[in-house]
């Protein structure tokens, strides 16, 4: 039996910093179907979010969507100033190289990324689903793409398999 640690519900979101807000919503919202819940917020010359992000002198906008039971918080720093993102760093980096997203129909949300213009690394294996007698679906299939910037995302549509878990 394992034990649980107190303390850790679960995850609440995931914080992404990108070059262009717009964009961004173009991709979270209307690509991938988020919904925008809270009010965006912006700040500068605010010593309290500073030492909070860490950061001397931020400023940024940013708002929050949510896909399914997971929110995203998305930043666009205007202080400081950073170096342009490589829109192909590799997953090997250090630091998160990802995030998964489940699907209900891993093709329909691969067309919508593939419509849109974004890249993929590899359409998905449809092989590693199937279906029994009864009609019910096993296995699952996903794929890397990325987004406007080059962050990588991971789609996957997953049914009863011992192999990887639902959420």
């Amino acid at each position: 039996m394992t034990r649980r640690l107190p303390g850790i519900i679960g995850v609440h979101h995931i914080g992404v910093s990108v070059p262009d807000l717009g964009k961004a919503r173009e991709f979270y919202l209307d690509v991938l179907g988020a919904v925008e819940e809270v009010e965006p917020l912006s700040w500068a010359d605010n010593p309290f979010i500073d030492q909070v992000v860490g950061l001397e002198g931020s400023a940024a906008e940013q708002f929050f969507c949510r896909l399914g039971n997971l929110q995203i918080e998305v930043f666009q720093y205007s202080a400081p100033k950073q170096a342009p993102q490589d829109p192909r760093r590799g997953v090997n980096e250090y630091g998160y190289t990802h995030i998964a997203l489940q699907v209900e129909d891993v093709t329909a949300v691969h067309d919508r990324i593939v419509a849109a213009g974004l890249p993929v690394h590899t359409p998905p294996m449809l092989e590693g689903i199937t279906m029994d007698e009864h009609g019910v679906k096993h296995g699952y299939a996903g794929t890397y793409c990325r987004d406007f910037f080059g962050n990588v995302f991971e789609i996957l549509e997953i049914h009863e398999t011992p192999e990887i878990l639902p959420i």
